[in-house]
């Protein structure tokens, strides 16, 4: 007898981005847990210019780093891979 027939769940397998792809609640879950940690390192960043401290590349990169956050949780949530014609 064969032994493929039980395929273990990889994290990079076909089955697990079909999950993802599938499951609604995986996908609001996820993205909108990006999309709180981007909002919590901009409200960290916040803080630190609220102080009067100068825009300095360090501040600059938190700031950029949580934009980009809170888009990756937009793009988990909106799913725009599904809908493609690639």
């Amino acid at each position: 007898l064969p032994r493929e027939t039980v395929k273990p769940v990889t994290p990079g397998s076909h089955h697990s981005k079909q999950l993802l792809e599938r499951c609604w609640s995986c996908r609001l879950i996820s993205g909108a847990g990006l999309m709180l940690s981007g909002a919590y390192v901009y409200n960290a960043a916040r803080k630190i210019m609220r102080t009067g401290v100068l825009m300095t590349p360090g501040l600059v990169a938190q700031i950029t780093f949580a934009g980009c956050l809170t888009a990756w949780g937009v793009v988990v949530i909106a799913n725009p891979v599904k809908n493609s014609k690639i």
